[in-house]
């Protein structure tokens, strides 16, 4: 059987520069994708509040949250996991860099000014490390026609991923944006690594037929 992918909820940008919006004007959310492959249930970057993701799953897909077996993040921007906390039955992955990568930034926070760092409390710090030690290393393999496939750059540890099927769909996150930056060949307005980030986007545009951006509907390629 050939994996079924399905889009949980399409997202947007608070602010989008190239429809010349110079300040944000709403709320910000990723896409949320559904894949479904052998056995495995897999939902990415699970983006709207809990009540509004059982919602949005069960209208999309016809499946509540027991239904999922893992829940993968992209990156571990906040957007990106509003609500995972509703997929506590899952196994829950991100890439072992970002993991890495956070949680040195978040121990820096930790270890230094206990009083937190600019707006945010020592108390949201330690609740942030707290959900960081949930997430899991992602394999390499997730079923048999998912892949981890590591693009960095967005974020230092974003990653994507790849579903070979009856077409080759990428799963992107922030590696791209949306379908205007994909048609402009733009990354990210801010990349952690804006060179790592362009290579990411080359690499992805040339392997696949489909990507679903992280905050856009899916883009049909050729």
């Amino acid at each position: 059987m050939s994996a079924r992918v399905d889009i949980i909820n399409i997202g947007t940008l608070s602010r989008n520069p190239l429809w010349e919006e110079a300040a944000p004007v709403r709320p910000a959310h990723a896409t949320t994708t559904l894949i479904r492959d052998d056995d495995a249930t897999i939902l990415v970057d699970p983006s709207l509040p809990p009540e509004l993701m059982d919602h949005r799953l069960f209208e999309r897909a016809g499946i509540r949250a027991d239904h999922v077996d893992a829940v993968f993040l992209t990156n571990f921007s906040p957007i990106h996991r509003r609500g995972i906390e509703l997929f506590s039955g899952a196994d829950w992955y991100i890439g072992e860099l970002e993991r890495e990568t956070v949680l040195a930034a978040l121990n820096a926070v930790l270890e230094g000014r206990r009083e937190g760092v600019g707006e945010v409390s020592f108390e949201e710090v330690e609740a942030e490390t707290q959900l960081l030690g949930k997430l899991q290393a992602a394999p390499e393999k997730f079923s048999s026609h998912v892949d981890f496939f590591p693009s960095y750059g967005a974020a230092p540890g974003s990653a994507s991923l790849l579903i070979n099927a009856a077409r080759t769909i990428v799963v992107a996150g922030d590696a791209v944006v949306t379908r205007d930056y994909f048609e402009q060949g733009r990354v990210w307005d801010r990349s952690a690594d804006a060179e790592s980030a362009k290579e990411s986007f080359r690499e992805l545009a040339d392997i696949a037929d489909a990507i679903v951006p992280g905050h856009d509907n899916v883009i049909y390629i050729g």
